[in-house]
């Protein structure tokens, strides 16, 4: 086992304190974008991208992104997205959700330059980023769900109101 394993370990172990505290203090602010699924929970810091310009910016040009962090894109509306990794240096894990915060699909690793798209599918309206792997090492799949602000509370799968 090398060092990258204990780093891999090091990092969902991270999430996962983290995914606790936040949990526990049930609160649903801007800044924190809380999962729950099957196979557990997990919480991110994250920056908003809800302007056209901000998500046509995205983490493009980032040199890094920090174990718990990422960046939630949100559109006015349901709809079909997709992306490209033209600019961006660090592979993404997408986790594309519908307007319920429901998740639709995960495209994992996406690669840094790729000019091919990656497409989310239809009816999606929030998408997170978060570094590439981290989706598969804490389980987030099709059906888990988030709790944020900026679902359309009664749509919500997991409304911000909401006992865990």
């Amino acid at each position: 086992m090398g060092s990258g394993d204990s780093l891999r370990r090091l990092i969902g172990a991270i999430v996962l304190v983290l995914a606790g505290g936040a949990a526990m203090a049930g609160t649903c602010r801007e800044g924190t974008a809380q999962l729950r699924g099957p196979g557990g929970e997990a919480v991110f810091r994250v920056e908003t991208a809800d302007t056209e310009a901000e998500r046509a910016q995205g983490l493009m040009n980032r040199e890094s992104l920090a174990a718990s962090a990422g960046m939630l894109f949100v559109y006015p509306r349901p709809q079909q997205v997709g992306f490209w990794m033209k600019n961006t240096l660090i592979p993404l894990d997408m986790i594309f959700m519908d307007a319920s915060g429901t998740v639709r699909r995960v495209h994992h690793e996406a690669q840094p330059h790729d000019t091919r798209p990656i497409m989310g599918g239809n009816g999606i309206q929030t998408v997170l980023e978060v570094n590439g792997g981290m989706a598969r090492r804490i389980g987030i799949a099709p059906g888990w769900e988030m709790r944020h602000p900026a679902v359309d509370q009664e749509a919500a799968a997991w409304p911000c109101d909401a006992a865990q």
